[in-house]
């Protein structure tokens, strides 16, 4: 009767806690991310995606559960989650942007601005700083490009160094 209670009962709250919940990345909107980065500078990774778009829950559900991202981009960035149909207006360094309907979908003018006008979902942009745009990576990310643009950028290696170079350097360090 024991071992039938410790099966049922102690065993999987053992297991449970020996494999805690994932980590998630703290979502910010844009305006909490400018906010907050006036107040610390730290700079800003954008995930833009739309609600229909199928490799952007991939990327939800693969690339921004895994730890070691997600502890990084939490550490060294401010993180928006964008949807790029979203309706309500965004100002931004003095200038509102606004939803533009297009037939049955249309698109948020802040994403085809960040984007430079190519609507491509997900896309991750990332900001400096000065709350610049420095790098857009349109498309799906795997797990090990994640990890490398993250650093890429955090360090901020492309002021001096190519992506080739960077991409090299850090396999030899893996």
């Amino acid at each position: 009767m024991k071992h039938i209670l410790f099966t049922l009962f102690v065993l999987p709250t053992i297991l449970w806690a020996s494999n805690p919940e994932p980590k998630e990345i703290k979502w910010l909107s844009f305006e909490e991310a400018i906010a907050l980065n006036k107040k610390n500078p730290k700079p800003i990774i954008v995930d833009v995606y739309t609600v229909w778009c199928h490799w952007c829950k991939v990327m939800d559900k693969e690339t921004y559960t895994d730890s070691t991202i997600t502890e990084y981009i939490n550490q060294n960035y401010y993180a928006v989650k964008f949807d790029a149909e979203q309706k309500e207006p965004l100002t931004f360094n003095g200038q509102t942007f606004k939803y533009i309907p297009n037939g049955r979908r249309g698109h948020h003018e802040f994403a085809s601005a960040i984007l430079k006008g190519q609507l491509s979902y997900p896309s991750t942009v990332f900001f400096n700083k000065e709350a610049k745009v420095v790098y857009v990576a349109p498309g799906y990310l795997k797990k090990p490009m994640m990890e490398k643009l993250v650093n890429f950028m955090h360090q901020e290696v492309y002021l001096n160094k190519d992506w080739e170079t960077f991409e090299k350097d850090f396999k030899s360090k893996l």
